[in-house]
C-alpha cells in the first residue's frame, strides 16, 4: 500500500458478549493478503480479549500489532490513548494494511468516529467500514425495546420507571452507527428467534441495514472489509443518543475485579456465575481460572446466566496460577460484598 494512501480502519462494536472477539480471530486468520494490525478496549483491567488475540497471532498479525487499550472506554479516552495507538500503529514498518478496532461492549462507536476528524490522523485514515455485531437470543428475548415510542409512554405512565436503562441505548447507538449487522448465535435463537432479532434490528436502524447471520464468527473476509464507508464523513446518517456535547459517560456501568484461588471443580464456579446473573443482574463476567491438577489454564466468559469454558494455553512457568475475573453490571447491581458473598469460598476480592 502507497504511504499517500489513507489507512482503512474497521471498527467492530457490539453488546458485551456478542462476539467481537471470535470473529476478530476470524479476521486474524482468514487476512486474505492483508497485513492487520488490532486495537482492542477493554472494560475493566483484566486484559481477556487481547491476550486470547496474541495467541492467534500470525505473520499477518504479529503479536506487536495487537495493542490493548484498558482501563478506559475507548471513545472516552481519545487524546490520551486511541490517537497515540493509531498513530504508533501507522508508524510500524512493515505498515499495516487495515486496522481493526475492537471497541468495548459499553462503547458508543460515534465518539470515536469523530476521533477521526483529529487534524493529526484526519489525512491519513479512513473509517472503511463499522460492523455491529447483535446476539440473536438476546435480542430477541426483548431486551432491548423496538417501539422507543411504547416504552416512552409506558415510562409515563408508571411512576415506578423514571429513567431509560442505558443497555438500550448503547445497543441503539450501535445499530445506527453501523454499516452492517451481524446477528451471532443464531444457532442459539432458532430460525424464530432469528427472525425476531432482525424485526428488533430493522425496527432500531435509522436506514436500512443489511443483517448477516454469523456463527463462531465465520464470514467471508469480503463482507465485512472493503465497505468503502468513509464513515467520518457520514456522522449525520448516525444518529445517536448522545448527541449532545459532553453527554457520553459510563458512570451507569461499574466493574470489579475478583481473584480466585486454584478450583478444584469448574461446574462449582459456573454455578456460582450463573446465580450472580440471576439474582444480582450481572451483565459480563470474563476472565481466567486455574483448576487443581491441570496443567491449562481456563478461559470463562459469560453473558448473562449463559457462561462458557475451556483451557486455552498451557501455565507458564514464570506465572502464578490466581484466576482473575472481571464482573460487570450497571452502577446500582454492582455489591462488592454481595458478589463475594455470592463467590465464597471460590474468590476475594482483588487489591
Amino acid at each position: 500500500m502507497s504511504t499517500l494512501e489513507k489507512l482503512p480502519v474497521t471498527v467492530i462494536t457490539g453488546f458485551l458478549g456478542s462476539g467481537k472477539t471470535t470473529l476478530i480471530r476470524h479476521l486474524m486468520q482468514n487476512p486474505q493478503g492483508k497485513r492487520l494490525a488490532v486495537v482492542v478496549n477493554e472494560f475493566g483491567d483484566v486484559g481477556v480479549d487481547g491476550e486470547i488475540l496474541k495467541s492467534c497471532a500470525i505473520p499477518d498479525c504479529p503479536a506487536e500489532n495487537i495493542m490493548e487499550l484498558a482501563n478506559g472506554c475507548i471513545c472516552c479516552t481519545v487524546a490520551d490513548d486511541f490517537i497515540p495507538t493509531i498513530e504508533a500503529l501507522m508508524a510500524l514498518d512493515p505498515r499495516p494494511d487495515h486496522i481493526l478496532i475492537e471497541t468495548s461492549g459499553l462503547a458508543l462507536p460515534k465518539p470515536l468516529l469523530k476521533a477521526f476528524d483529529w487534524p493529526d490522523i484526519r489525512s491519513k485514515i479512513t473509517v472503511d467500514g463499522v460492523i455491529a455485531l447483535a446476539d440473536a437470543e438476546a435480542v430477541a428475548a426483548g431486551r432491548f425495546a423496538p417501539n422507543v415510542a411504547a416504552v416512552d409512554a409506558q415510562r409515563l405512565a408508571d411512576d415506578s420507571i423514571d429513567h431509560e436503562t442505558p443497555l438500550s441505548e448503547v445497543f441503539e447507538d450501535q445499530i445506527s452507527c453501523a454499516d452492517i449487522i451481524l446477528l451471532t448465535k443464531p444457532d442459539l435463537a432458532g430460525p424464530d428467534g432469528v427472525a425476531k432479532a432482525k424485526e428488533v434490528i430493522a425496527a432500531e436502524a435509522p436506514r436500512p441495514l443489511p443483517v448477516v447471520e454469523v456463527a463462531e464468527g465465520e464470514v467471508d473476509v469480503r463482507v465485512v472489509l472493503g465497505l468503502e464507508a468513509a464513515a467520518e464523513d457520514d456522522m449525520d446518517a448516525r444518529p445517536s443518543h448522545h448527541d449532545a456535547p459532553h453527554d457520553h459517560d459510563h458512570d451507569d456501568f461499574e466493574s470489579v475485579v475478583i481473584n480466585l484461588p486454584e478450583l478444584s471443580d469448574p461446574a462449582e464456579l459456573v454455578g456460582k456465575i450463573e446465580r450472580l446473573a440471576n439474582e444480582m443482574n450481572i451483565l459480563r463476567v470474563k476472565g481466567y481460572a486455574a483448576v487443581q491438577g491441570k496443567p491449562m489454564r481456563l478461559l470463562v466468559q459469560a453473558v448473562g446466566a449463559r457462561v462458557r469454558h475451556q483451557f486455552d494455553r498451557p501455565w507458564k512457568p514464570d506465572e502464578n496460577r490466581l484466576g482473575r475475573v472481571v464482573v460487570i453490571a450497571e452502577h446500582d447491581d454492582i455489591d462488592e460484598a454481595a458478589i463475594g458473598g455470592v463467590l465464597a469460598g471460590v474468590a476475594e476480592p482483588a487489591e
